[in-house]
């Protein structure tokens, strides 16, 4: 996964602990980095955990403040790590660090709200990893950035006027608590998220290698899907095994292969190259923009349709409707998904993609329906959705293909059939 060590001395900043090995083009991600994303596997499994406890409109919006809020420590490393690599020197230092904070801020998750009353602890927690989290990616991020003064320019105003403020709004939400705690706590989440866009527009920040950033965002996709695949046995973890319970197990594993398939057959290599194609600020802010930004919603998408599936899976045995809530948490999470994944094609594409919105609003009209059908047909029909979809845009791919080889067939013609005219003539 590293590169070889030939020619590191132009590369190497600082010494001892305070070395930091500067990425090149190519670079991937570190083994450092995967374990990293494994207290994120971990979050995720809270986050929908916190969810189940509470299934209500509620309580999903609690789950999505708190999992965008840990979106912002997991993209911060992985631009970090992107600078210099992530298991040498001072940033390995960091990305230690980093790990263990996270896991006491994902521990903290079903306890970060809490009543006016109620104990501080959990939510002074993860308020305070959270603050801390950033600490460390600021100062690690400052060495890694060498004598790029641009670079650190933009460290600083970054950091300094989005993540340092929406820790203290975290502070005071946790303080304050409930009702007022969730809607601090989702004040501070919009303000990070709109000031880190806003000082990052036209900035300075860097790409140092495209394959490891393209990288570390398929990998946590891939570590979100994961968790839909938790929820099938966690759904199903009390009830006894029977053929309804395996053909509703095979139908969940059936959309988390589609929504898999949505992102990695084709949207994730084209969007690599996209990017790719630029250089300069245009392609850090196509990065900042599409990873950064468009794949929150692939994240939040795949770990409400966990809770949906989670909570629909409970309901299989005796064709039993699941109720609107699971068929909420079904259909919308997977509608984000797919119109998270048109959204990232038509910014590096320019071209609407019609079939994954028309199949993300379908979904959504169907909740009603969802809702008052066997939780095992429910299932299925969001599966035959999104098998649809594939079959659809595989159908529509091969057309296009087919036609982009007859106009270069008939442009070849063409062009024969002028160099033939073009020689009888000179004869």
């Amino acid at each position: 996964m590293s590169t070889p060590r030939s020619g590191l001395s132009s590369r190497i900043l600082g010494a001892g602990l305070l070395t930091a090995e500067t990425s090149r083009e190519g670079d991937r991600a570190t083994t450092l980095e995967l374990f990293f994303d494994l207290v994120y596997a971990f979050a995720f499994t809270q986050v929908t955990a916190l969810m189940v406890h509470h299934p209500t409109a509620g309580g999903v919006l609690q789950g999505l403040v708190i999992l965008l809020l840990l979106w912002g420590p997991w993209a911060s490393f992985a631009w970090l790590a992107n600078q210099a690599h992530g298991d040498r020197g001072i940033v390995r230092v960091g990305m230690i660090a980093a790990t263990l904070i996270m896991f006491f801020a994902s521990l903290a998750v079903p306890a970060a709200y809490r009543a006016a009353d109620g104990p501080l602890l959990g939510t002074l927690l993860f308020a305070v990893s959270f603050l801390l989290v950033q600490v460390v990616h600021m100062v690690v991020y400052l060495i890694a950035a060498g004598s790029d003064m641009a670079l650190r320019r933009q460290i600083i105003v970054t950091e300094s006027s989005a993540m340092l403020p929406a820790a203290a709004l975290l502070v005071i939400g946790g303080l304050v608590g409930a009702p007022f705690q969730v809607w601090i706590w989702l004040v501070a989440l919009v303000f990070q998220w709109v000031v880190i866009y806003v000082t990052s527009s036209g900035g300075d920040w860097r790409i140092n290698s495209l394959a490891h950033f393209a990288e570390r965002h398929a990998l946590v996709v891939l570590l979100a899907l994961g968790e839909s695949v938790v929820a099938i046995g966690s759904g199903v973890a009390r009830l006894p095994l029977s053929a309804s319970v395996l053909v509703g197990s095979g139908f969940g594993i059936g959309i988390g292969v589609a929504l898999w398939w949505a992102y990695f057959h084709q949207l994730s290599a084209h969007v690599e190259h996209a990017v790719g194609r630029r250089s300069g600020v245009e392609r850090t802010q196509l990065a900042t923009e599409v990873y950064t930004y468009l794949h929150m919603l692939l994240i939040a998408g795949i770990v409400i349709a966990a809770l949906g599936v989670e909570t629909t899976m409970r309901h299989v045995s005796g064709f039993a409707a699941p109720g609107l809530f699971p068929a909420f948490a079904l259909a919308s999470g997977v509608s984000l998904y797919l119109a998270g994944t048109g959204f990232i094609w038509l910014r590096v594409a320019k071209e609407w993609s019609l079939a994954r919105f028309a199949a993300a609003s379908l979904l959504l009209a169907l909740i009603p329906a969802l809702a008052i059908i066997p939780a095992l047909v429910a299932l299925g029909l969001v599966l035959v959705i999104v098998v649809a979809l594939a079959v659809t845009e595989g159908l529509l791919g091969q057309r296009a293909k087919l036609g982009a080889t007859k106009r270069a067939s008939a442009a070849s013609a063409g062009s024969a059939g002028s160099a033939s005219a073009a020689t009888t003539s000179a004869g």
